[in-house]
């Protein structure tokens, strides 16, 4: 899953969703010299990525695009998945994806002090380009993708990936619809245990 699923996934706590927001840029063991609810948030993001990679849903998604676009199939999947999460927001949360976005960009400045480095970087591009919200629509998946390929030097020109998702769209979204149901009870289950 990538930033909008991870922020959706760690619940209402700030801490927890900074914490699972950057958890990528954290190292091993590092994470402890952290807040605990921080340090938590780190864990739900490794327990996330740990569910999502083994299950067999995101598996077949992540295959039909694996041929062209190889190792970081996964990587689109998870840009994919985070479109539909915000294009269907309104059946997982009573609050707009817009808010939740402000509120989000609002923490992470509130809380710069501890954010990681990497996290630190990428902010500013996040809330200018407003990544949360512009994952619900095909134009700013397609921005998100061809910035994805920037960062990775064009290795494989993600950016033409919104071809296959116009393809497969059908299939893709009933894909994520399943494996996200999957995914949230497993989320409550995991913060409940935290």
């Amino acid at each position: 899953m990538n930033f909008l699923a991870h922020i959706y996934l760690s619940g209402d706590d700030e801490l927890i969703r900074i914490g699972n927001f950057m958890a990528d840029g954290i190292r091993g063991h590092d994470y402890l010299q952290y807040h605990p609810n921080i340090q938590k948030g780190v864990v739900l993001h490794r327990a996330i990525d740990t569910f999502t990679d083994a299950h067999p849903i995101f598996r077949k998604s992540k295959h039909r695009l694996h041929d062209k676009y190889g190792h970081y199939s996964g990587v689109i999947i998870d840009i994919f998945y985070d479109h539909f999460l915000a294009k269907n927001w309104s059946i997982y949360s009573n609050d707009s994806l817009e808010d939740v976005a402000r509120v989000f960009y609002d923490s992470l400045q509130v809380n710069y002090a501890v954010l990681t480095e990497r996290t630190k970087g990428i902010m500013p591009y996040m809330i200018a380009r407003n990544w949360l919200v512009s994952y619900a629509t095909l134009d700013g998946l397609a921005m998100i993708l061809f910035q994805m390929d920037h960062r990775t030097k064009n290795r494989v020109d993600m950016h033409l990936s919104i071809n296959e998702l116009k393809e497969f769209y059908r299939e893709f979204e009933e894909e994520f619809t399943s494996f996200f149901e999957e995914l949230r009870a497993h989320c409550q289950q995991k913060l409940a245990a935290l």
